[in-house]
């Protein structure tokens, strides 16, 4: 969603139909209905955001999957389209070489506005080296190139050559460029495993030092820069403090004088706000039970409170954007029983218009409340989770449940609105959600060698979680795991850790073999990080569920995109025809052009009704 810069107009990209994405534009002053002014039908396409760049214009970025030797490459593009529907033009660079153009980034806005210079944008854009055969306007070095964009007439001025290994820029909220980042090439062309970033000076062409970050596949340790602000002529961005993450900020006047603003013991500060068409920082946030947010606006820090306690129920209050002059702000209100509303406040009336539900069929419908909790590990361990039960119900005792790993394995689950989860709860699952070792976001601790390197300490957690519902009350018949991606290997690995603890399995979009994870990067720049990632060892083979098909006991669901990129639709292939040649109950469901999150009304639709089933029949519900 997005405001314009005279606060008058509203846009937004939702749900066309059963499949696809429209963009939607509403006049706040005048026709309060939503007109669709773009459209997109197309599977293996996704209209992921549009911003507006003037109260007439909008940008919006197109992500596209393409398949060639088996290889599925992903693609980001920009186009530009008038308020009306009208002038649908790309932003992304054509190549001048008749060979197509392999550039998978296809530009950034680094800012909304350039101070001085009204009507233009700053933008950074992928450039490729070319041929120069029958042509004189061949690019001769590929790379990150930064222009200024002109909004009305669409012209560009290049302000920053394409310089190879330069992967990201940094302007702040004055739109000067004064930070950027370079990654190295290793053999063989994949990626590197340290990054450089550089700053420059006020006033100052010169690239001068900055720091230093090792990156991994789903971490990262090091100075990570965020933004500048302009103001105190600092960059602000995350490190390692205590084996956690912090926030600090470095001085941008040669002297590089470096302070820490925030660090926790507990958990890792990992979120920065950022703000309006300047994108000035306002605050910083961190998860504990629940996610908090530190401002360092005091007048925005004040709304937020003033808000939270007007509005009904635990309501978290985000800002989603603003005017230019700030004057009229969007405001997003949720909670974990309420998917969230949009509203829009206006600062000078101090009057508050719902404008939009996030998910309008959801309105009026009871949820069940996601309370933090905390169950032992069989070492002794206290496992950090969320436990949400059906509506009306003050315990898991008697009822069916169903525990529910998060993916990546680097990633965490959060107090909030969860549809999948609250799909359960609404069928009568008590849900629990265990945040197990080798998540992210308790420090490198508790992430340790990463959820496929010590994979048994963290399908070791999440198998106790289960054992703590059975402890519970839940009958030993009536316990299920589901899980998305790295939480659908979860699912799997559980039963080969302890084949009689779950009665049935779904996994969706699931790794099940870590060398065939491997040997499907081998094509991609990445390869070294998954390689490092997974590490070479004895916990490959005994890691890998599809080499464990005859330990399985209950009955397993498998669900998979065929143009998922994060994990090979053959992954679910191998597990369901290893599972059939041992003997085993197995389901496979499988959508034809779908990516990894099946982001598709209708798809969805039919996984959660077939899931349901598949459930009932299982538990005997």
């Amino acid at each position: 969603m997005s405001l314009s810069p005279s606060g008058t107009k509203f846009a937004y990209v939702a749900p066309q139909g059963s499949g696809g994405e429209a963009l939607y534009v509403v006049d706040l002053a005048g026709d309060p209905n939503p007109k669709r002014i773009l459209g997109n039908s197309d599977q293996s396409t996704d209209l992921a955001g549009c911003t507006w760049v003037t109260d007439g214009r909008l940008i919006c970025t197109v992500y596209l999957v393409t398949e060639g030797s088996g290889v599925l490459l992903g693609f980001t593009r920009l186009v530009v389209i008038n308020a009306d529907g009208t002038g649908l033009q790309s932003l992304t660079r054509s190549s001048s070489s008749r060979a197509l153009s392999l550039n998978q980034y296809g530009g950034g806005v680094l800012a909304y506005e350039i101070a001085g210079k009204p009507g233009k944008i700053l933008m950074q854009r992928a450039i490729s080296e070319e041929t120069s055969l029958n042509t004189r306007i061949a690019e001769d070095e590929g790379g990150l190139s930064v222009e200024e964009l002109d909004t009305e007439t669409l012209r560009t001025r290049r302000i920053e050559q394409p310089q190879s290994g330069v992967i990201d820029y940094i302007a702040d909220d004055s739109g000067t460029l004064r930070v950027r980042t370079l990654l190295r090439t290793g053999n063989a062309g994949n990626m590197g495993t340290y990054q450089t970033h550089q700053y420059r000076a006020i006033g100052s062409d010169k690239w001068l030092p900055l720091a230093r970050g090792e990156i991994a596949l789903q971490s990262q340790s090091g100075f990570e820069p965020m933004a500048v602000d302009s103001t105190s002529n600092r960059v602000l961005g995350f490190d390692d403090k205590n084996g956690r993450r912090a926030l600090f900020a470095i001085s941008l006047d040669g002297s590089l004088t470096r302070q820490e603003l925030l660090a926790r013991s507990d958990v890792d500060v990992d979120g920065l706000l950022r703000f309006g068409r300047r994108g000035r920082v306002i605050g910083v946030s961190y998860a504990t039970e629940k996610r908090q947010v530190e401002y360092t606006d005091t007048a925005l820090a004040k709304l937020s409170g003033g808000l939270g306690a007007a509005l009904p129920g635990s309501a978290q209050i985000g800002f989603a954007g603003a005017s230019a002059d700030e004057g009229k702000l969007l405001v997003v209100a949720s909670s974990d029983i309420d998917p969230g509303m949009t509203y829009l406040f206006d600062k000078k009336s101090g009057k508050l218009e719902e404008l939009l539900p996030i998910r309008t069929g959801l309105n009026d419908r009871t949820m069940g409340e996601m309370k933090p909790m905390t169950y032992k590990a069989g070492d002794g361990t206290n496992i950090p989770a969320y436990l949400t039960l059906p509506p009306g119900k003050a315990s898991p005792r008697g009822l069916p449940a169903i525990v529910m790993p998060h993916g990546g394995p680097s990633s965490r689950d959060e107090w909030g609105f969860d549809w999948l989860v609250q799909f359960f709860a609404a069928r009568g699952y008590a849900v629990l959600q265990p945040n197990y070792r080798g998540s992210s976001g308790y420090g490198e601790a508790w992430f340790g060698k990463n959820g496929f390197q010590a994979w048994q300490t963290a399908i070791g957690d999440v198998n106790d979680a289960g054992q703590w519902l059975r402890s519970q009350g839940v009958a030993a018949d009536k316990l299920a795991i589901v899980g998305w991606s790295y939480g659908g290997y979860a699912a799997l690995q559980s039963q080969v850790l302890d084949p009689s603890l779950f009665k049935a399995v779904v996994a969706i979009a699931p790794v099940t073999d870590l060398e065939t994870l491997r040997q499907d990067a081998r094509y991609y720049t990445s390869f070294s990080l998954y390689d490092k990632f997974i590490g070479k060892g004895p916990h490959v083979a005994a890691g890998s569920p599809a080499r464990h098909a005859d330990r399985f006991m209950a009955p397993v669901m498998l669900i998979h995109g065929t143009k998922d990129q994060n994990v090979a639709v053959r992954h679910s292939r191998l597990m369901n025809e290893r599972l059939k040649d041992a003997g085993k109950q197995v389901t496979y469901i499988e959508f034809d052009g779908l990516r990894h999150s099946l982001d598709d009304s209708a798809a969805r639709t039919k996984m959660l009704t077939d899931v349901d089933a598949f459930l009932n029949a299982a538990l005997k519900r």
